[in-house]
């Protein structure tokens, strides 16, 4: 029993350092800003910021994986979800 546990904790161990190893985390991926009509190739969206109920412009994030599996970070602008009757 205690070397069933040992090899679970070693293997754990194991994961948790290989996926430190991966350079996917957002301090190591520039900060993108998008231009109108830049090409983008978005594959997958990884996550976003949320919308503020701010009633103005406000940056937003999106991350994304390319067609090549490349993570991005791409910083745009977006207008609020705090405006009434537009």
């Amino acid at each position: 029993m205690k070397a069933l546990l040992v090899c679970a904790l070693v293997s754990f161990s194991a994961m948790t350092l290989a996926d430190e190893a991966k350079p996917t985390s957002a301090e190591q991926i520039p900060v993108e800003q998008y231009r109108y009509g830049m090409h983008l190739d978005i594959a997958k969206v990884v996550s976003s910021t949320a919308i503020p109920d701010a009633c103005n412009v406000v940056p937003a994030r999106m991350t994304y994986e390319d067609s090549s599996g490349q993570r991005h970070i791409l910083q745009y602008q977006v207008m609020g979800n705090g405006c009434n009757g537009g």
